[in-house]
């Protein structure tokens, strides 16, 4: 019983740590007005200062970046597009990710920030 009950625990500590999120370290734009997403239906785009642009974990160029949207569009055609860079990030960087969007015509694409209290 003890052998069942520890191959249980073993079985649901994996299953946690497939669940996490992948984030980049980035310090967020700012502003004033903010509109909450639902997180369950995002695709995230991350946009480091340096250009380096990456998804669920991974570091994507343009071309790459472009087939991760087409895949988590067929998968869930309801996804939104969150483009998540750094404070510091020049705009090029930025504009090389929502070129993409545009070329394959996405419309529902958010910027996130972080909300700054008066």
């Amino acid at each position: 019983m003890s052998d069942i009950g520890f191959l249980l625990l073993i079985f649901i500590m994996l299953i946690s740590l497939m669940n996490q999120r992948y984030e980049e370290k980035i310090e967020y734009s700012e502003s004033f007005v903010t509109e909450r997403t639902q997180a369950d239906s995002n695709f995230e785009i991350w946009i480091q200062k340096n250009g380096i642009i990456s998804a669920d974990g991974e570091v994507l160029d343009t071309n790459s970046l472009e087939n991760a949207i087409v895949k988590a569009v067929t998968a869930n055609p309801g996804v939104r597009i969150h483009i998540i860079a750094d404070r510091d990030t020049p705009y090029k960087y930025v504009n090389a990710a929502v070129s993409v969007l545009q070329t394959l015509q996405h419309r529902v694409v958010s910027f996130v920030v972080k909300d700054v209290q008066n």
